[in-house]
């Protein structure tokens, strides 16, 4: 019996994505909206599940995505006959032309419905937030204006690549904005890509606008950053009755007035508790109070008017854990700057006391400044400037030796002596926050409304990190800002499909009180990126036995098994069968 290796195919953790995929029922909801032409070998849904795949790979270059996914063997799972001359560059970039013309919004709102119905995930709380992608290319304003004039007027109107205030730090390069709201569990449930340049506090209320044409149920409110507390953004949800919970950034005045509210009503209500982050660090508790200040707002229809509002002081032992070692550390950075400039006052020699009177007035702030600055007085310390004169003998203007009848000459000069004094804050001034909310105290209480502020650093932030890293979707290139909004709501359905991933394995492994291997020992919390590396060894190999072709899957193990039963897909992804079975490995699971 004579055995040939063939091929072998690293699969890894592809075709679980694309089980989650199909059951998502993706390719048929985009095809609903984008129809298959009869002459195309690859119809819009199953080349947007190519570009899935693509995605959850790490590699979401148009084309790379043949190359990659021949590689992989994916091809008979993906659409049997399906060749790489399919996935060309070209045809992928159609793809996305086709999905933009078919409304963004709408498309990925369909999936998002469907995610929530098929897995039933509620959805009491959606956080906001924004992101920008960079991108490479000049993207010439003034074409795509001309381009924009002979379109249709019903025709989406494509995101404007610009300079803007880039999160990435990459000022030198144009972006678009990226709008994401998620629900607790981290899955994308709208999606919008904006200008580049657009200010996130005018983003804020198209969110909102976008959020109540999805139609979900049970949603409790919105929750957003400090970039959202605007009158024209709490006007809108005050109008529309919708649940705004946001942070009071604090140069608003009614935040030093609520805060300095908390500090003198003090000790507050304990409202959580939670354990330390380490063994070491003491518990970290929430303690606070909610009450009713009337503030401007601003209607829809320009109208500005006086509101009632719900605040919650805040105040946190870890913030303030957290702000006292700041400021201790900004302070001995400080301290070396205090030396030195110590140093070099009173190395400072001056004429008459008006002008030494007139350098402290300088070394205050209580002069002038330069370059139209004012000047800044130290931070984290009070110096005391006092002038001293000092009595020194006069330096003869002549040579040699002096007469004996000569009386030797006396001079007066200035110079300035510094106190320094380390300002000690109170420990009751830091660790203070102040939310903003619309939701009433009968809809809502003050423990609940802090826990799901809390969860926006755990649900919304976590995607954003997993769409440049490791998506690695910025900076990108593609030769139209059509496809650039196409790319990034795929990209967005893929972490869609991650969260999806991630949400069902550790329901799962807390129901039945499993494990599976992490990255230090067992877990029963792991991300989707531990689920996809515990595939990492599995294969499939083309060998032959007496020139009879047989397809074998290599390195399944049992915790494989427990991830494709918790994402509700058909194990036949990850069995061995025949060249004759071929069809069982590409057929949709249940």
């Amino acid at each position: 019996m004579a055995v040939t290796i063939q091929q072998i195919n690293p699969v890894a953790h592809l075709p679980l994505v694309l089980g989650v995929v199909r059951k998502l029922n993706v390719a048929t909801l985009i095809d609903s909206f984008c129809p298959p032409h009869p002459a195309h070998v690859l119809s819009c849904g199953r080349g947007v599940e190519a570009l899935l795949l693509a995605i959850l790979d790490g590699h979401h270059a148009l084309y790379k995505v043949g190359v990659r996914l021949e590689e992989r063997g994916m091809f008979p799972l993906l659409q049997p006959g399906l060749a790489r001359a399919s996935l060309h560059d070209y045809r992928l970039g159609q793809l996305l032309d086709a999905l933009f013309a078919a409304n963004l919004n709408r498309v990925f709102g369909a999936i998002a419905l469907n995610a929530l119905e098929v897995y039933a995930i509620a959805t009491p709380w959606l956080p906001q937030d924004t992101t920008t992608l960079t991108l490479y290319g000049a993207y010439e304003e003034d074409a795509r204006q001309a381009s924009q004039s002979q379109q249709a007027p019903e025709r989406p109107i494509p995101p404007r690549p610009a300079y803007g205030h880039s999160k990435d730090g990459r000022d030198d390069l144009k972006q678009v904005l990226l709008s994401l709201g998620v629900n607790s569990d981290g899955l994308p449930l709208r999606l919008g890509v904006r200008d580049g340049n657009t200010s996130d506090s005018t983003e804020t209320p198209v969110a909102i606008e976008e959020c109540l044409a999805l139609g979900l149920d049970g949603v409790r409110g919105i929750v957003a950053d400090s970039k959202a507390y605007c009158q024209r953004t709490l006007g809108l949800c005050l109008e529309k009755h919708i649940g705004l919970l946001t942070l009071v950034p604090r140069t608003c005045a009614v935040r030093q007035e609520v805060e300095a509210w908390g500090q003198q009503h003090g000790p507050l209500p304990l409202w959580l508790e939670k354990p330390g982050r380490t063994r070491q660090e003491p518990p970290r508790r929430w303690h606070g109070q909610s009450i009713i200040r009337r503030v401007a707002v601003e209607y829809a229809d320009g109208r500005q008017d006086v509101a009632a509002l719900r605040f919650l002081v805040v105040h946190s032992s870890q913030l303030a854990h957290q702000a006292a070692e700041a400021y201790a550390a900004a302070q001995a950075k400080e301290a070396a700057r205090v030396a030195e400039h110590i140093q070099r006052v009173e190395a400072r020699w001056f004429a008459c006391e008006a002008e030494a009177e007139a350098a402290i007035a300088e070394y205050e702030g209580r002069g002038q400044g330069r370059r139209g600055r004012k000047p800044q007085p130290w931070r984290y310390h009070a110096l005391r400037y006092r002038v001293e004169a000092v009595t020194l003998r006069q330096k003869r203007t002549q040579r040699g030796r002096p007469p004996k009848t000569e009386l030797p000459q006396d001079t007066v000069r200035y110079r300035l002596r510094i106190g320094v004094e380390a300002h000690m804050p109170s420990a009751d001034t830091q660790g203070w926050t102040v939310l903003a909310t619309t939701v009433g105290a009968e809809s809502c209480t003050d423990a609940e409304l802090l826990q799901a502020y809390q969860e926006q650093y755990t649900t919304v932030e976590p995607g954003f990190r997993w769409i440049k890293n490791p998506a690695a979707i910025s900076p990108v290139w593609l030769e139209k800002p059509e496809r650039i909004a196409a790319l990034a709501m795929l990209t967005v359905v893929g972490l869609l499909v991650y969260a999806v991933i991630q949400r069902q394995v550790r329901l799962y492994l807390r129901d039945h009180n499993q494990q599976i291997p992490g990255n230090k020992g067992l877990t029963a919390f792991p991300t989707a990126a531990v689920v996809f590396d515990l595939f990492t060894p599995v294969t499939l190999v083309h060998f032959a036995v007496d020139n009879m072709p047989i397809l074998h899957v290599h390195g399944i193990r049992e915790e494989h098994r427990i991830v494709c039963e918790a994402v509700g897909i058909d194990q036949a992804w990850y069995q061995g069968a025949a060249a004759e079975q071929n069809a069982l490995l590409s057929a949709t699971p249940p």
